[in-house]
C-alpha cells in the first residue's frame, strides 16, 4: 500500500488559516471591527468640517478620533473595544491573504498582498488605540514626519519616499474607483429595497471622500520627498488641512468630511452585512 505524500507547509497554513478564518468567535469580533472603524471615520469626518469652519479641535486622523474617544465618559473602555474589535480584523484580513483562489501566481499574489495591506493597517489602528488608551495621546502626523525622516536619512531616501507616495496616490486612486465603480458591493450580501440603496449610496459617496484624503496624503509624501523636507509629509490631518488653503477649500473639505462620515455609516452597514 502506498501512502499519499505529506501535506506541503503551504497546503497546512491554509489549511490552518481557513479553520481560523471561519471561527465564528474570530468573525463576530470581525464584525466588530468593521463598526469601530466606522466611529473612527465618521468621528475624524466630524473633526474635517470642524477645521474646516474654523472651531479647531482635534487632528483630523485616527489620533484625534481616539483622543475625542479618550474624553467621553467610558472612553477607555471604548477605547479597549476598538483595539480588540480592529486587532481581530487585522488578524481576519491576514488570515484571508493565505485563502486567494485562483491559478494565475501574480493575481493571486496581488490581491495577497491586498489582503495582508488591509490586515497591517487595521493592526496599526489598534496600536494607536493601544497608545492612546494607556497614555491618553498619540500624534499620528508627528510619526508620519518622523517615519518620513527616517526614509530620507537612507541612500536613496528621497527616490523611495516619492515611490512611498505614489503608491499611497495609488491607494487614494483605487478607493475613488472602487466608489465610482460600486466594486464594493462585491464585500456585502446587499439588502433589498431602501436600506441597500442607502448602504450602497453611503459606500460611493465614503470610498470616494476617503479616496481623495488619501491622495492628499500620497501628495505630500511626494512633495516631501522632492523637497527632502519630512515637515511636509503630514499625513491625514495636514492632508485635510491642506484641502482648506485651496480656492473654495473651505467648501471642498467640509464635502470631504460629510462623505468620511457616509463612509463610517457605511462602515456600521458592513458590520452587519459583510460577507465573511
Amino acid at each position: 500500500m502506498t501512502r499519499s505524500p505529506a501535506p506541503s507547509g503551504a497546503q497546512s497554513a491554509g489549511r490552518a488559516a481557513r479553520s481560523a478564518g471561519s471561527n465564528p468567535h474570530l468573525k463576530t469580533l470581525a464584525r466588530v471591527g468593521y463598526a469601530v472603524n466606522g466611529l473612527l471615520h465618521g468621528l475624524i469626518g466630524a473633526i474635517a468640517i470642524s477645521v474646516a469652519v474654523g472651531a479647531g479641535g482635534e487632528s483630523a486622523d485616527q489620533s484625534g478620533a481616539l483622543g475625542e474617544v479618550a474624553k467621553s465618559p467610558g472612553g477607555v473602555f471604548v477605547l479597549w473595544a476598538i483595539v480588540v474589535g480592529l486587532a481581530a480584523l487585522g488578524v481576519w484580513q491576514l488570515l484571508q491573504a493565505f485563502l486567494v483562489p485562483g491559478d494565475d501566481p501574480k493575481k493571486v499574489w496581488a490581491h495577497r498582498a491586498k489582503e495582508i495591506g488591509k490586515g497591517v493597517a487595521y493592526l496599526a489602528v489598534a496600536g494607536t488605540a493601544v497608545t492612546v488608551a494607556v497614555s491618553g495621546s498619540a500624534s499620528s502626523s508627528g510619526s508620519t514626519q518622523s517615519a518620513s525622516a527616517t526614509v530620507l536619512g537612507l541612500p536613496g531616501g528621497p527616490v523611495l519616499l516619492i515611490v512611498a507616495g505614489l503608491a499611497v496616490l495609488a491607494i487614494g486612486v483605487y478607493f475613488v474607483y472602487k466608489g465610482v465603480a460600486r466594486t464594493f458591493t462585491e464585500d456585502l450580501t446587499v439588502p433589498g429595497g431602501t436600506l441597500g440603496r442607502a448602504t450602497v449610496g453611503l459606500g460611493v459617496a465614503g470610498y470616494v471622500a476617503k479616496g481623495i484624503a488619501v491622495g492628499v496624503v500620497g501628495i505630500l509624501v511626494i512633495v516631501a520627498g522632492f523637497t527632502v523636507d519630512p515637515s511636509q509629509s503630514t499625513g491625514l490631518d495636514g492632508a485635510l488641512r491642506s484641502l482648506a488653503e485651496l480656492p473654495f477649500g473651505v467648501a471642498i473639505l467640509v464635502l470631504v468630511g460629510l462623505g468620511l462620515i457616509a463612509y463610517g455609516l457605511y462602515c456600521l452597514a458592513r458590520a452587519r452585512f459583510a460577507r465573511l
